[in-house]
């Protein structure tokens, strides 16, 4: 689930607007009153949602959004006038007096973003460092010479073999080292 942190100077106003959220069904994972409590919080997850009003105790919106760690979204509500004078386009602007509906939608599209990029990310393959590349290398070319092999079908066993092992590619590549 992502987790949202909730900002306003006066800790009263974050905290009825985490009591709107936590009754819509979200997790409110921390209310703050200063940017540092809220890059302290960001730090401990790997990402989420700040909703923060336009000035904190400690820093504006704009240098709280420059420290966040980079899979959180930053929703900042503020008066309209406010709002004409921000030029973020990483920020999400919600403009105040607004309705729970307005509040629950658009934290709703800054959930499905999160979790779209959190998925993203796991997606992507992992870079090997350049030894665990010669470890597989290795082991092709001991198969190539070994078992006559190509190295797309050397390469290929080695993908099966720790496929049907439940382990790594570089682990089988080093079981077949050591077992040759």
């Amino acid at each position: 689930m992502t987790g949202i942190i909730v900002a306003f100077p006066k800790l009263e106003d974050a905290k009825k607007i985490k009591n709107l959220l936590v009754k819509s069904g979200y997790q409110v994972t921390a209310v703050c009153t200063s940017g540092a409590q809220v890059l302290a919080q960001a730090d401990a997850l790997h990402d989420g949602i700040v909703l923060c009003g336009y000035k904190l105790t400690d820093m504006l919106y704009s240098e709280l959004h420059q420290n966040l760690p980079p899979g959180f979204e930053m929703l900042l509500t503020a008066s309209k006038g406010i709002l004409m004078e921000c030029e973020d386009r990483d920020v999400v602007f919600l403009a105040m007096p607004f309705s729970l509906h307005d509040l629950i939608d658009t934290v709703e599209m800054l959930r499905s973003s999160v979790e779209y990029k959190r998925k993203k990310r796991r997606a992507k393959p992992r870079q090997r460092d350049p030894e665990e590349i010669a470890l597989i290398n290795e082991a092709k070319k001991l198969l190539m010479e070994r078992n006559n092999m190509t190295e797309e079908e050397a390469h290929k066993y080695i993908q099966k073999t720790s496929m049907d092992n439940g382990t790594g590619m570089v682990e089988t590549a080093q079981m077949i080292l050591m077992l040759m």
